[in-house]
This record gives C-alpha cells, structure tokens and sequence, in this order.
C-alpha cells in the first residue's frame, strides 16, 4: 500500500533504538526525509547510517527544555519543512503508586507530557503554513489499562492523553491530525530492562503502524489513542 508519503519530512523524537527507531525505518521506507534524534551520539550515527544518507542526526536529550524546538528548526533548516512529527521519550523508572517521589513525578511529566507538548508546539505552525500534518506521540498502554508498578508513567501518559484529545479538535481545520499510539510490550531495550517477559511484539510491526497513522490516508483519522498491545488491554474502550 502507498501511504502517500514519498518526498515528506518527519521528526522523529528518541529515535536511536527501540520503537522510535522502528518508526523512522517504516517512514524511510515510505521515502520520507528522516530527521531522528537520542542523546548517545555513537548509537545515533549508527542508526542514521543505517536509515540511509540523506537522514539528519540531531544528538541531545528531547527532555531539555529547549531542546524540542530546537530540534525542529534543525530539521526545518535542512529538509526546509516539517510535516510529520513522532513524538517520543525514555520512560520513567519503576515505581508503585504510593512509592514514587516528587522527584520521579516531576521527571515523568517533563519526558513523557511536557517534552511531546512542547514539540507539537514548534512543530504546528510550519504544518500550519503548509495546511498538512501528522502528529503522533508514542504514550503506553497504560494509558487504557494502568500499569501497577509503572504509575509515574500512567501519571504523566494518561495526562499527555488528556491534552491530546484536546488539541486535536484544535487542529483537524488546518489538516493536521493528532494522535496516541498506546505500546505494550515490545521487544526492546526498555522492556527488557523491566524485567518483562511473555509475548512480545515486533518494533518493526509498530513503526509500520506508526507510518500508517502518518499516511494520506488517515485525513479523518485524529483525537483516537490507539492501543498496539497483542489483546494485553482488557478493557472496551
């Protein structure tokens, strides 16, 4: 299926290894101009390098106040526009609902709210300008069912949702389309990390859904939070 996509430019957040990789390798393969992103520098050449010549490598840490913005208008100066935007950051740590601190909280909602709002931010007015943009943050499927020992994650996801669904009906008359892929698990480094184990699913099979919502086709398509879990969720809705 052609997604329409070929000669675009996405932004692709935390994007050196894990999900975020998979996704700018299924838009790449679409023929879309990557820019991708992650803070060990070593890791990123080696992703870029592998995602093909014309891909831009921005090194440095999306949480960074700054750094959202910054890392759009890099991408902008050399593709010199932006349509698609994948928003993603590390996780927080490991933590039961009445076990996290202040200071994991606070931590969580910079990374996994403020750091995607503060991109779509920088990133809407040159799709603004253009009358077309794909938006989509990587959250977790804990946003629909939470995630026991994860609730700074929950906290902050389920609080990046709830801003989402506003935005988007803020953004559907300028052709732009919001939306929340909802991972569960997934075989990467994070999940590993986590101690996860079972069935797990393919990032390869994530990017291409990730590259799907980004497509031509999914113009109708904003305000939905899409869960990508294997049937983890138990929930109807």
């Amino acid at each position: 299926m052609d997604l329409g996509l070929e000669g675009k430019v996405a932004l692709v957040t935390a994007s050196s290894k894990g999900l975020g990789f998979a996704t700018a390798s299924a838009l790449a393969a679409e023929g879309v101009h990557v820019a991708i992103n992650g803070h060990e520098a070593q890791r990123l050449e080696a992703a870029a390098a592998t995602l093909g010549d014309d891909t831009l490598a921005l090194s440095g840490d999306v949480t960074g106040i700054d750094a959202p913005a910054a890392l759009v208008d890099a991408t902008v100066d050399r593709f010199g526009r932006l349509d698609i935007l994948v928003a993603n950051a590390p996780g927080p740590p490991k933590g039961r609902a009445l076990e996290v601190s202040d200071e994991v909280l606070r931590g969580a909602l910079e990374a996994n709210l403020l750091t995607s709002i503060r991109l779509v931010r920088a990133a809407v007015p040159h799709m603004r300008a253009a009358g077309w943009g794909r938006i989509v943050l990587c959250a977790s499927w804990g946003i629909k069912q939470p995630i026991p020992d994860l609730a700074a994650s929950n906290t902050a996801r389920a609080g990046l949702w709830a801003w989402a669904k506003t935005a988007a009906a803020d953004l559907i008359d300028d052709g732009i389309t919001l939306n929340l892929l909802a991972p569960g698990l997934h075989d990467t480094d994070r999940v590993r990390e986590l101690g996860a184990t079972g069935r797990l699913g393919d990032p390869d099979d994530f990017g291409r859904i990730a590259a799907f919502l980004c497509s031509s086709s999914t113009g109708f398509l904003t305000g939905a939070a899409l869960q990508v879990d294997g049937a983890a969720t138990l929930g109807l809705l």
